[in-house]
């Protein structure tokens, strides 16, 4: 058993360049002994919840399921807003209950554990209804997907502070995403294989219930992790904290227009379930479809980051700026060819590509906001930012995909030409912010 330990605490300094005494800033003796192991835990039971996030993706795979099952499209329009804002908004009301506990850690078991209930819930949905009850019921799942999701969102922010020392935690996340990202290719490939025989509902139900599955794995390695009682004060209600600051703003000029930047910027977000729509329409709902689409948005997203992070530390509303215009100019493209040179409308390329693109783009604005945020200012104030930002993104998502479903019940190109301009209108709205680098 200790050569186990020792072999786990030499891969630890390994991966972490330790090469003398092991490095432990920001945590106590006590946590600093368990590190190597938790460590491992907190990047294994990450690593499966990402890839259960991309098996269940509502993007891609949610998408294309409710598609499957002749799910209306306005509900398809919702599936994404109140996957974003239905992780945020509940954080406001609850982060202070559960920085009041002083082991967090069975605060994510929970969250993970209910995130597996409601995946599940979506496949026997899949498999057993179809057309508006499938899609109301679906929609009921996931937000109850996203509630949980917010739990586990607050209390490893909290345990990742606790259990793992500064300056190893960027790492941690770097080998988080380099593992999961070659797991979905794997995913996609897998899916590919697959659709060469007949695939039906049962595949893609049995795709969720994978997904599901790791949630549950996750949550039992997780409840592995050595968390010492820390401490219990000082947890604020961040909607009271929210709502008292939103005199921001009014005050604050360059703080209003970045919250108006991004609101616009949302279009990179909402724009992917319409190309799957699209896809479907003129293609076909074959398996191997959807393999691509995970494929491109996964190869999209490992490729990507590095570079716009690189330019975001030069100028993170350029970063901004640029993504916002490629999401635009993609959309127009996209439905332009579509429109006006028929016979490109039925290529199997056209979409995956499409959403390639557009997974580049998004994590340009992803990335730049995030940047911009956090450069704005500091300590206090950037945490009256970040409260404000996320509350009135939150209602903003939800107000913006109700128009999203409205316009779907005219055209899907509709919608992608009216997100497009909202893009044109951010990235002129985001070359307009100062720089804060």
């Amino acid at each position: 058993m200790a050569q186990k330990e020792t072999n786990l605490e030499q891969l630890y300094d390994y991966l972490n360049d330790e090469e003398d005494a092991r490095s432990c800033k920001a945590i106590d003796e006590e946590s600093c002994r368990e590190t190597p192991k938790n460590y491992f835990l907190i990047l294994i039971s990450n690593m499966l919840t990402s890839l259960g996030d991309t098996l269940s993706n509502p993007k891609t795979v949610l998408t294309w399921i409710m598609s499957y099952v002749n799910a209306p499209v306005m509900l398809i329009s919702f599936i994404v807003p109140i996957r974003e804002s239905g992780s945020m908004l509940p954080q406001l009301f609850i982060a202070h209950y559960i920085r009041k506990r002083a082991v967090r850690k069975y605060v994510w078991v929970l969250g993970s554990f209910l995130q597996f209930l409601a995946i599940a819930g979506i496949g026997l949905i899949a498999l057993s209804f179809e057309g508006s009850i499938a899609g109301w019921l679906i929609i009921l799942c996931l937000i109850a997907f996203s509630l949980s999701r917010g739990l586990c969102s607050i209390a490893f922010k909290d345990v990742l502070g606790k259990t793992i020392p500064k300056k190893k935690r960027g790492k941690l996340k770097g080998y988080t995403s380099s593992v999961s990202g070659i797991l979905v290719l794997a995913a996609g490939l897998f899916i590919l294989y697959r659709s060469k025989g007949d695939v039906g509902i049962e595949f893609y139900s049995y795709l969720i219930f994978f997904a599901s599955a790791l949630w549950l794995i996750a949550a039992l390695i997780y409840a592995n992790i050595k968390e010492f009682p820390g401490a219990t004060e000082g947890g604020k209600n961040g909607l009271k904290e929210a709502w008292n600051r939103l005199s921001l703003l009014k005050e604050d000029k360059p703080f209003r227009n970045f919250i108006i930047t991004r609101s616009l910027l949302l279009c990179s977000a909402l724009t992917a379930p319409y190309y799957i729509l699209l896809a479907q329409r003129y293609v076909g709902k074959e398996a191997y479809l959807l393999g691509l689409f995970i494929i491109a948005n996964g190869v999209a997203s490992i490729i990507s980051a590095p570079v716009w992070g690189k330019m975001a530390d030069k100028s993170s509303k350029k970063v901004m700026t640029y993504a916002a215009m490629l999401t635009a100019g993609l959309g127009l493209i996209v439905v332009g060819l579509i429109q006006f040179v028929p016979g490109l409308s039925d290529q199997v390329w056209l979409y995956p590509v499409a959403l390639f693109v557009l997974g580049i783009a998004h994590q340009g604005v992803r990335l730049g906001r995030k940047t911009y945020i956090v450069d704005m200012a500091e300590g206090n104030r950037r945490t009256d930012y970040v409260a404000v930002s996320n509350t009135l993104i939150g209602f903003i998502l939800l107000i913006t995909g109700g128009l999203s479903a409205l316009a779907s019940l005219f055209s899907v190109e509709g919608v992608i030409v009216l997100l497009s301009v909202l893009g044109i209108i951010g990235a002129f709205k985001g070359s307009t912010l100062p720089d804060v680098e």
